[in-house]
């Protein structure tokens, strides 16, 4: 016992009145592990539902991260107190150079902050598809400061969180498992209007992926310079492959139009000439 005790008060460096013992070392490894432990734990116990929804496993992963990133910060703190660091005179004698840091790391603080936000207050969570930028994304993971998402191209997206907040962006999972899409389309004028509303109704119930023939409604919009201007409602629940299906029914809608002697209509411009009257004599 005595030369195990003689090898924990073993010095491994000195600076000054500081010294580094082996007993130190060991404390702080304990820490670490014992935090590792209790994190580990806890993501079990969170998790340890198997048959739970996709907005309900969002919400756990987003709780999971809070106090995953509170228990690190508790422990970083006793790892500088074990090591004989006094984090409130550490903080209160470095507050100026904190203050240049917090300027210099302004918007990854911003950015900290802002994932702080999107996990406590959860109005995005895992697997949501979100418009940012014009750019369809289903979100991943949310971290502290960056989130990650899957763009329609299969394209991991890293999002820094403070773009999600500070942003216009359009949850298409936030209310319900169905959204309503637009397809607009020109014909000529000329064509009968009735056959053009039931062709696009009829071309949004061959697809597959098109939620509800009820609520699926073709409308005549206006009178355009060079076109009547038709829009085809529907609803569906593929939110993050809507891009493949609009194009799907979109030639559904061609090969209807030709087969019914229907026109897509495009710009015209008719230029009338009038001819030279002769000069007056």
């Amino acid at each position: 016992m005595q030369s195990l005790q003689n090898i924990l008060d073993y010095v491994i460096f000195t600076v000054g009145d500081y010294s580094l013992k082996v007993s130190m070392i060991v404390k702080i490894l304990l820490i670490i592990i014992i935090t590792r432990l209790l994190v580990y734990v806890i993501k079990r116990m969170l998790f340890r539902r198997t048959e739970v929804d996709e907005h309900e496993k969002g919400n756990i992963q987003a709780i999971y991260q809070i106090i995953r990133y509170i228990v690190w910060i508790i422990t970083f703190g006793l790892v500088l107190e074990t090591m004989g660091i006094k984090v409130t005179l550490l903080l209160a004698g470095s507050a100026a150079l904190l203050v240049g840091i917090g300027l210099g790391l302004q918007q990854t603080f911003n950015d900290v902050i802002s994932g702080i936000i999107l996990l406590t207050e959860r109005s995005i969570k895992i697997n949501d598809v979100l418009e940012i930028d014009g750019n369809v994304v289903k979100i991943q993971t949310i971290g502290i400061r960056t989130s990650k998402g899957l763009n329609t191209d299969d394209i991991s997206i890293i999002i820094p969180n403070s773009l999600i907040t500070t942003s216009k962006v359009i949850n298409w999972s936030h209310q319900n498992d169905k959204t309503r899409f637009r397809i607009d389309v020109g014909v000529a004028y000329g064509s009968n209007v009735d056959d053009v509303i039931r062709i696009l109704e009829e071309s949004a119930f061959e697809h597959p992926d098109v939620y509800d023939r009820e609520l699926t409604q073709g409308r005549l919009m206006g009178f355009g310079s060079s076109s009547l201007d038709f829009q085809l409602l529907f609803f569906s629940k593929n939110t993050f492959g809507i891009g493949s299906v609009k194009s799907d029914i979109r030639r559904i809608i061609v090969k209807k139009f030709d087969e019914n002697d229907i026109v897509i209509a495009f710009p015209q411009l008719d230029v009338y000439i009038k001819p030279n009257e002769p000069a007056s004599k």
